[in-house]
């Protein structure tokens, strides 16, 4: 089950115009993809990043652990 809100995922600073207001954050688009059409039913998946494998893993307590 996916429980995060895309709106929460990553954020982007923006300063006002005004020197003493507070910075606010601003949703970023972030492209995001289900762990269960990543990992189509398999505990671990490779990753090709600028020719090194790394390897992206469930563990037993169903958090992710990436390795290269």
């Amino acid at each position: 089950m996916n429980t995060h809100n895309s709106n929460d995922f990553r954020y982007r600073v923006r300063r006002s115009d005004d020197a003493s207001a507070r910075f606010d954050r601003v949703p970023l688009a972030v492209r995001t993809l289900s762990s269960n059409t990543l990992f189509q039913g398999e505990h671990e998946i490779g990753i090709e990043h600028h020719g090194a494998l790394y390897r992206l893993k469930i563990t037993r307590q169903g958090k992710l652990i990436l390795n290269k």
